[in-house]
């Protein structure tokens, strides 16, 4: 292999490519980068065995070639050089010569036929979508996804497609987001898919805010991401998605707008009074008022009081306040909705989108115990 490169270029697209690495990895080669010279690129590609990605970069190819490479140190040395271009070349089977103007290194890999395969997945059936929307998709479902769950099928997020409808769908058996949207493929395709929890955060990193499009290809245990000069591979998780629906309110005898900001900035403040993560607050509605009240014994208590549209019987009912924040910063417009119909069972909050997100509700010295959403 013998290629010439722009040294900020490599440093750049590297540097999209190392959260991939593991760093606990289960075989030596998963350490390494795969270089390969062909056609005017340089390809980069690594992988955990779960998620890979491979990356392309324009450069001049004076000899076709492969070579894996220790990525953290490659990255470091390309990271500090101050040279507009480099060249890497092999001079064995396992080692690379680095020319940087007048600075010479050599770097010892490990044999190509060690690093694993990556799919090829260029003839599966796939959709498009804006990068812009394809993130919001999956920003805001992603946080509801389990982050170390015993129910496994829990770590990811769900894609369910059935009549050139797109929903994403996460929960972690505590919360929900759900969030839909019309795309353009056979009308008569229709599949389930989970995307583990690190192929998502990657998937997130990888798109824009732009109305580029993004293409997702999909198999039965394996999905691919492609966009701009970044393809992600992932397997899929196995197993069966709980269903939803069954525990989404249909009708709810409470309905009330809630102004987002308002609320944000409320529940924040009277976070503070809570000793840790899975203490309650109290969501006490009276006619006209919300008071929201947290309290434990080694800090105290706080109450904040804001006005609402509503006009029942006095009811109670608390929530994990970093689950509830959680929603509120993922939902949209200047106010949104809160159903409910009992302190016991799930809250819906919905705002002008398709997305809805449901909470449950938490226990109390004086409640029922907390439910999760699935058993």
């Amino acid at each position: 292999m013998n290629v010439v490169i722009s040294r900020l270029l490599l440093a750049q697209l590297i540097g999209k490519i190392q959260n991939i690495i593991p760093n606990k990895p289960p075989i030596p080669i998963l350490c390494n980068l795969l270089l390969e010279a062909i056609d005017d690129q340089l390809i980069v590609s690594a992988t955990d065995l779960t998620v890979s990605m491979r990356l392309f970069a324009e450069a001049k190819v004076i000899e076709e070639g492969s070579i894996t490479l220790p990525a953290r140190s490659f990255f470091q040395l390309i990271r500090e050089l101050t040279v507009p271009q480099i060249k890497i070349c092999t001079s064995g089977s396992e080692v690379a010569e680095i020319t940087a103007g007048t600075s010479f290194f050599k770097i010892h890999g490990m044999r190509i036929t060690e690093f694993p395969q990556i799919a090829d997945l260029s003839n599966s059936p796939h959709f498009s979508l804006p990068s812009e929307k394809l993130k919001e998709l999956i920003l805001r479902t992603s946080f509801s996804a389990g982050t170390d769950d015993s129910r496994y099928i829990f770590n990811g997020v769900h894609l369910h497609i059935c009549e050139r409808i797109a929903t994403f769908t996460a929960t972690d058996g505590k919360r929900l987001a759900k969030i839909s949207i019309p795309i353009e493929i056979d009308p008569t395709f229709q599949g389930s898919y989970v995307f583990p929890l690190k192929a998502v955060e990657e998937m997130a990193k990888m798109l824009d805010d732009s109305s580029e499009e993004a293409s997702i290809s999909l198999m039965p245990d394996k999905a691919s991401l492609e966009f701009k000069e970044l393809t992600l591979f992932t397997k899929l998780l196995a197993g069966q998605y709980p269903d939803i629906d069954a525990v989404i309110p249909k009708q709810s005898k409470i309905s009330i707008p809630l102004h987002r900001e308002e609320l944000i900035a409320l529940l924040r403040q009277v976070s503070l009074f809570t000793s840790d993560m899975s203490s309650p607050i109290r969501f006490h509605f009276t006619p006209g008022e919300l008071k929201l009240h947290g309290a434990s014994a080694e800090l105290g208590e706080g109450s904040v009081v804001m006005p609402v549209n509503y006009d029942k019987e006095p009811f109670e009912v608390a929530f994990n306040p970093y689950y509830f924040l959680n929603i509120l910063k993922h939902s949209k417009d200047e106010t949104v909705t809160f159903s409910i119909n009992d302190s016991f069972n799930p809250g819906l909050i919905t705002d002008s989108t398709s997305a809805l997100f449901v909470i449950m509700p938490m226990r109390t010295h004086d409640n029922v115990p907390e439910k999760p959403v699935f058993a």
